[in-house]
């Protein structure tokens, strides 16, 4: 899996990109583009074929204009993939996260990241330690930490518990996306391919030799008719996740 970093670009030519602080004249004669016309071509070709297939060349073939066109407006692909982080990220800036509890609006942020990877897989692709810093980034940050402000948790906590929840999303979304891509490259649901290998599998999961294996996988077999169900793993996850942060904040009140 092609695998991307956020931040290479030139961080004064990103952050002007990011905040929209100058934007390029289009040139007389020459398809009329924006950074906004290049960000969502990148997006849907990313989409459509993965992160491995983005370039500028194939970016410009989207919009059928000249590859050098678009450095009139994006210096390179690093920027560009900055760029088109921070369009995604701005996807879930869809007012407050709902629920009456911290409980409910994590759980309602959890649900619309998964939602957001699933829309855009190539995410998965992208390693953001060293984030763009652009507004959307921060307007989604300020909205996470709002979720859980004034519940007991001091400042370092509460970055902590979105880290936790968000690397967690990170971690579960990847088995939904790679069963997606899976069926999609081998023309078999998950269904299917269980009830062509189910007898093989069973003849491997020798109950004498592997007792343990045998049973369990023999009960989530029959209950998920697939190898896996990411869907009820990030259910379960979430849910036991919400529980340690619990405990954490009563014994905040307890000690208090």
């Amino acid at each position: 899996m092609t695998t991307e970093y956020s931040g290479t670009g030139d961080p004064a030519r990103s952050l002007a990109l990011l905040w929209r602080t100058r934007e390029p004249a289009s040139r007389k004669g020459r398809a009329e583009l924006s950074v906004e016309r290049i960000i969502r071509a990148a997006i849907d070709l990313a989409d459509a074929e993965g992160l491995g297939a983005l370039s500028m060349r194939r970016v410009a073939e989207r919009l059928a204009v000249g590859t050098m066109s678009l450095y009139t407006h994006v210096p390179g692909k690093g920027e560009l993939l900055d760029l088109m982080l921070d369009t995604a990220y701005g996807e879930t800036l869809t007012g407050e996260p709902t629920g009456d509890t911290w409980r409910d609006r994590l759980e309602d942020l959890a649900r619309q990241t998964w939602a957001l990877y699933l829309r855009h897989p190539w995410l998965l692709q992208v390693a953001t330690s060293r984030p763009p810093l652009g507004p959307n980034l921060i307007a989604r940050y300020e909205r996470e930490l709002r979720a859980v402000d004034g519940i007991g948790l001091t400042d370092l906590e509460m970055d902590a518990v979105l880290t936790l929840v968000g690397g967690f999303v990170h971690g579960a979304v990847r088995g939904a996306v790679e069963q997606a891509q899976a069926a999609e490259r081998t023309g078999l649901t998950e269904q299917q391919w269980w009830h062509a290998h189910a007898p093989y599998l069973e003849k491997a999961m020798d109950p004498r030799r592997f007792p343990l294996a045998a049973r369990v996988g023999a009960a989530a077999g029959q209950e998920y008719q697939a190898a896996g169900d990411p869907a009820r793993a990030f259910e379960f996850g979430l849910a036991r996740i919400l529980d340690g942060i619990e405990v954490l904040i009563r014994g905040r009140r307890t000690a208090g």
